[in-house]
């Protein structure tokens, strides 16, 4: 579903400000200030609707190569070395020395979201200005139905993207079953443009959903043609695992972690697969956290199945060493679910990435501001669930 937001200027010379491998900070063009004047040495003159991004190295997935970027409107019309400009109306951004690349699109994010109490920090202004500062000029947020109705939740996000500052789109979570939402399910495809559902396999009680749910939603995405997607975790066997750290006494940050292995991640990865190819449907595993689930997704890709795979930021670079970090303040930054993994698990799925069994890499932006405020409490460890982690 496309916005209403309609700053394209900004948000491509945002995203051709590049970044220059050998460069110090005060060479970037400041071209998202607007104006004339040539601003940092980037040139300036014209109205700012004709944009002329003038020798540098253009970047795309295929290549890099020495080339002018010239774009109309907002649209890019045309890539190539020498294009010449006769019109004082043309603004010229020197990018001689930096390079010049897409903007990005963060597939995985959730803003202003209504979780467990509390609401994650950023809404629809500051998590756009953040990303916007890093080059992502566009994301795709997760609508979470309210109690269950996905029309409510559509509106209530509407109400929340009044502010945006970029381009975004929706992915819809189911987070209940029944007949009236399979009927929703129809109109937020054919209607609103919503044609990809998160069905999360975890948080037994609250939004789990069990098989022969899942099963159905699964039928429904296959007669929408929508793209099914899965938080995969084994609900019940994470509501036991937590169950033995509490007997144990372990209710810190690491405790979260040690209550949801890597096992439990693979084991739903596997099940939610055959699902999907029982009911001969793609299938889209959203942040891809271990070893164990990557190699569920590299099985059934081997066999011929549909079936994406996103790893996240954090699981690509960090490992769990953080959670069992004495400092609790400095522990409680590094929860989420599915955890992040021992050493190694990073490495394998960078790997994968790069060899492209897993397709693409999401953020999951889903910050808390404070482990009191979200639970009510000023001693976390007295939480018997420690931080029950993000969607």
């Amino acid at each position: 579903m496309a916005t209403p937001c309609r700053i394209r200027r900004l948000l491509v010379l945002l995203a051709a400000v590049a970044v220059a491998a050998s460069h110090p900070a005060h060479e970037f063009c400041a071209a998202a200030g607007g104006g004339g004047g040539g601003a940092g040495g980037c040139g300036g003159g014209g109205d700012g609707t004709r944009i002329l991004i003038k020798g540098g190295t253009m970047v795309n997935a295929h290549r890099a190569e020495e080339a002018d970027v010239y774009i109309e409107d907002g649209v890019v019309v045309a890539v190539r070395p020498n294009i010449p400009v006769g019109d004082d109306n043309v603004k010229v951004i020197d990018a001689t020395g930096k390079y010049v690349m897409p903007g990005g699109i963060d597939p995985h994010t959730h803003l202003e979201m209504e979780f467990m109490g509390t609401v994650t920090i950023d809404d629809f202004y500051s998590g756009h200005a953040a990303a916007l500062a890093g080059g992502t000029t566009m994301h795709i947020d997760f609508v979470i139905p309210v109690n269950g109705n996905l029309t409510a939740g559509l509106e209530s996000y509407k109400h929340k993207a009044e502010k945006s500052a970029m381009d975004y789109g929706f992915h819809m979570a189911i987070t209940k079953w029944n007949d009236e939402v399979s009927r929703e399910m129809e109109v937020m495809v054919k209607e609103h443009g919503i044609n990809s559902f998160k069905f999360f396999m975890a948080y037994k009680g609250s939004l789990m959903v069990t098989d022969d749910l899942l099963l159905q939603g699964l039928q429904k995405c296959k007669s929408l043609g929508a793209l099914a997607m899965v938080h995969a975790e084994n609900g019940d066997a994470v509501a036991e695992g937590q169950q033995r750290m509490i007997d144990l006494g372990i209710t810190g940050p690491e405790g979260h972690a040690l209550s949801r292995p890597p096992v439990l991640e693979g084991e739903a990865t596997s099940r939610a697969i055959r699902l999907a190819k029982f009911v001969n449907t793609p299938l889209y595993v959203v942040h891809v956290m271990s070893t164990d689930a990557m190699e569920e997704i590299a099985k059934a890709k081997r066999e011929g199945q549909r079936v994406i795979g996103e790893p996240v930021v954090s699981g690509l670079v960090l490992d769990d060493s953080w959670l069992w970090d004495p400092d609790f303040a400095t522990a409680s930054k590094y929860v989420m679910s599915p955890p992040i993994r021992e050493a190694g698990h990073n490495k394998a799925l960078q790997a994968a990435l790069s060899s492209g069994i897993l397709q693409l890499v999401g953020t999951d932006h889903c910050t808390f501001n404070s482990t009191q405020k979200a639970f009510g409490s000023d001693d976390f460890r007295k939480i018997p669930n420690g931080v029950n982690g993000k969607p």
